[in-house]
């Protein structure tokens, strides 16, 4: 049954296909791995008709209100450093494939970004130094490789409240270095609040929007899932006069996808890979069309494309999955 609908799907989508805008960014969270990338890791990516890749090199911070960045260390995967990040987009660019960086905290234990916040005056300084120190680097690195897009942050909402000075000095501190397009990768409840927009080229969003309560959601309910979420995003692309980027998008294949999207517990295991493909491409239906819309990247792409996802993963990757399928169709269309 699940083939069946999949397929009358794909025929649906091979009739709609001449409305697709062309010339949309359409991308791949590249994951960054413990190994160097070669043209065998960057092929799938080639084949899924993308043309950007967004590179993650980590920054860690060991809890919420620790002022301290560590970053580009021997411990860390080798992805995860400035080296690794060189190679990985050197190895993409002989592919074609265009770049975002997008230098990213982790706190200890995979506490959430948003909530970083120091507990006095003394932490927030030391904080700003560490993560402009940080941020500079690789903005270092994106004008030294001629990178397309930087992304200057991704969820980090208390402490662009707490600390709005800094973030119009950290912006210009960056275009000093930095020539290419910037944007800023907030979370899909903080993007409204975020007091920046005008300073940058895109209105970057992590999509993890709800569209729908069921257990398998379906295509049309997706669809209506969206339509207030569109409305909003919409209109905050009119009122700053500014493409909307979606930094990460994508649903994990189990029950319940459109529930409660950003959630990647484990112990969420119920592999489903009709609400996978349903909320993927009701979001394709819902954006891929609009001219205010830029494009997005896909959460999560693993370098080693034959080994990961499949019909027994119920994570975010769309790899060996119906949805890969989906998303290949729509970047294909995009690219003609």
């Amino acid at each position: 049954m699940v083939r069946a609908r999949f397929l009358i799907f794909l025929s649906i989508l091979s009739i709609q296909s001449c409305k697709t805008q062309s010339n949309k960014i359409n991308g791949v969270s590249f994951v960054a791995s413990r190994e160097a990338v070669n043209e065998s890791h960057i092929t799938p990516v080639v084949n899924l008709s993308a043309n950007y890749a967004a590179i993650m090199p980590f920054g860690f911070m060991r809890n919420l209100d620790n002022p301290k960045v560590i970053f580009d260390t021997e411990r860390q995967w080798f992805g995860e450093t400035k080296q690794g990040a060189e190679q990985y987009i050197n190895e993409l660019r002989k592919q074609k494939i265009k770049i975002m960086l997008k230098p990213q905290i982790w706190v200890w234990h995979g506490e959430f970004t948003g909530f970083i916040k120091m507990e006095n005056e003394v932490d927030w300084n030391a904080f700003e130094v560490a993560y402009t120190k940080f941020i500079l680097e690789y903005a270092r690195l994106a004008q030294n490789l001629k990178v397309e897009i930087f992304c200057i942050g991704t969820e980090l909402e208390k402490f662009i409240e707490n600390r709005p000075e800094y973030w119009s000095y950290l912006i210009s501190e960056i275009k000093a270095i930095y020539k290419g397009k910037l944007t800023y990768a907030a979370n899909w409840d903080e993007f409204k609040r975020t007091p920046f927009w005008s300073q940058l080229d895109f209105i970057g969003v992590d999509a993890y929007f709800p569209v729908g309560e069921s257990k398998t959601p379906s295509f049309d309910e997706c669809l209506e899932g969206w339509r207030e979420h569109k409305e909003t995003i919409k209109s905050l692309s009119i009122i700053h006069d500014k493409p909307i980027l979606f930094t990460e998008y994508g649903y994990r294949s189990v029950d319940y996808a459109g529930k409660l999207p950003w959630v990647s517990d484990i112990g969420m295991n119920q592999v489903n890979l009709e609400a996978q493909t349903n909320t993927t491409s009701a979001l394709f239906e819902t954006f891929w069309n609009e001219d205010w819309f830029a494009g997005g990247f896909i959460w999560k792409w693993f370098h080693n494309h034959d080994d990961v996802g499949g019909k027994n993963d119920s994570m975010f990757t769309p790899q060996n999955k119906p949805s890969e399928k989906i998303i290949k169709h729509y970047y294909k269309s995009g690219n003609e």
